[in-house]
């Protein structure tokens, strides 16, 4: 008897530890599917890599429909007027990309980018890119000019009670 009691402890004890391998295991595979990227081949940086070629291609065609895409907004004057902005300063230069080092520090949807580029006279342009990713589509963060929505209003850049 004292040996059909064991068993039975055993095979409890032996259910209990495969119910919590089942539900780690079930647990790893549900945390694994939340946060894996949308891109079809499961990298996290090869839309945020053609967006910011896209940037590039945008600065060398003198494109300001090119950036207002890439940049995810709309055709505005306010927008037109930024990349007509950018365009002033970098574009139309035959930008080469040399290096272009992709960081996911906040998430997946969320890529910061250090380029570094050449354009055609050998000059370098170093800068540091903000990408996110709405809706499956990666964006480059160049437009900070965006209006305030109606009925919104801009946060402070004050201290309080000055």
């Amino acid at each position: 008897m004292g040996d059909m009691a064991q068993r039975q402890r055993i095979r409890a004890s032996t259910a209990g530890l495969t119910r919590r391998l089942v539900t780690a295991t079930f647990a790893v595979v549900v945390a694994t599917a939340c946060s894996a990227p949308a891109d079809p081949d499961g990298n996290p940086s090869r839309g945020a890599r053609e967006a910011v070629e896209d940037y590039v291609h945008a600065l060398n065609a003198r494109s300001a429909d090119g950036l207002m895409s890439v940049g995810g907004v709309e055709d505005a004057d306010w927008s037109r007027q930024e990349a007509e902005r950018v365009l002033a300063e970098r574009g139309g230069r035959g930008w080469t990309v040399e290096e272009m080092r992709i960081a996911h520090d906040l998430g997946p949807d969320i890529a910061s980018v250090r380029l570094l580029a050449e354009d055609a006279s050998g000059r370098t342009m170093r800068d540091t890119l903000t990408l996110t990713r709405e809706n499956g589509t990666w964006q480059v963060a160049l437009f900070t000019g965006r209006p305030a929505e109606p009925g919104k209003h801009p946060a402070a850049t004050r201290e309080p009670g000055s």
